[in-house]
């Protein structure tokens, strides 16, 4: 028993020793011509690939993208569908918001979704204008409208630790916060044609303006705490789409660059200090089309890198 033992501290040693730390991947989804997930390396090594459905009614890019627990991917191909598939590239799930629950004939758009812990999807859909939380089987769990005034169209919707909804809307370019009832219980406006929010670990909310070319932090009280506009200081980087953000555990920014041209990183890593420490910049891979990703610890990292291995 004590050999078994060792044999197992052993394995799971050398699991760990087999990546350092802080090695990360990055997930990316893009369209505008490109039509692709994939997964790098920090360099842009493509160490996966699957290429995507192209246009469709208007189809522009893809909007969200989430590695799973399971190691699946969650995307969407097109504005009404989302799928969950594996690194086989075999589809597991998938959920049709045009026909479902109560949509069939109603106009109805998807650009943001995330599992939850208890294994239900939240799916955000605009024009219908509503949050819902569907089980595996796509059985409707919960339902809550989205606000008025143009807060019936979204982008990046964002679960906090508290439970709550930031959900941001282009027109007329807000960041609300909604309770598991629908009810608003903060609102800033931005008054851009604004894309993501993420609740910060401090309590603040990070937001990417999407058309105003800047990353802001608001405290709760609505002031700015933080931000850059326009171009990073002491860089030649220009800000284009701001979509995507990240906050890591060492308290830096990962910052989505979108429509930047082919000067400019698609992705930044930014400290408190405004210093960038790595850039993504695959022109080649992504094009000017990037708007979602997501940044891979290194435990994530290890997952998916051993999974690919294994398809070998």
């Amino acid at each position: 028993m004590k050999n078994i033992l060792l044999l197992l501290s052993m394995s799971g040693l050398l699991a760990t020793w087999a990546y350092p730390a802080e090695d990360r991947l990055v997930l990316v989804g893009a369209s505008y011509g490109k039509n692709v997930l994939a997964i790098c390396d920090t360099k842009g090594e493509v160490l996966w690939k699957h290429d995507t459905a192209g246009p469709e009614r208007g189809h522009t890019g893809h909007h969200d993208v989430h590695l799973l627990e399971n190691g699946n991917i969650l995307f969407h191909d097109t504005w009404t569908k989302t799928q969950e598939i594996t690194l086989g590239k075999e589809v597991v799930w998938e959920y049709e918001s045009r026909t479902m629950n109560g949509n069939e004939g109603k106009r109805v758009d998807v650009h943001a979704f995330a599992r939850l812990p208890n294994g239900q999807t939240m799916i955000t859909e605009s024009k219908v204008g509503r949050i819902i939380h569907v089980d595996s089987e796509g059985k409707l769990q919960h339902s809550q409208p989205l606000g008025e005034g143009g807060r019936k169209s979204t982008r990046l919707v964002r679960m906090t630790p508290q439970g709550s909804y930031l959900a941001c809307a282009e027109n007329p370019g807000v960041v609300t916060e909604y309770d598991a009832t629908g009810k608003v219980i903060w609102e800033y406006a931005i008054n851009t044609r604004v894309y993501g929010a993420i609740r910060l670990k401090n309590g603040n909310t990070l937001i990417a303006s999407g058309s105003g070319k800047s990353i802001v932090e608001v405290n709760p009280a609505k002031e700015i705490v933080w931000e850059i506009k326009q171009t990073v200081p002491g860089t030649d980087i220009s800000l284009g789409w701001m979509t995507c953000l990240q906050e890591m555990p060492n308290g830096n920014f990962v910052i989505g660059n979108c429509h930047a041209g082919d000067k400019n990183p698609q992705i930044f890593e930014i400290t408190r200090d405004k210093k960038v420490v790595w850039e993504f910049d695959e022109w080649e891979l992504v094009g000017n089309g990037l708007a979602c990703w997501e940044i891979l610890d290194a435990e994530q990292s290890a997952m998916v890198r051993k999974k690919l291995a294994d398809l070998k």
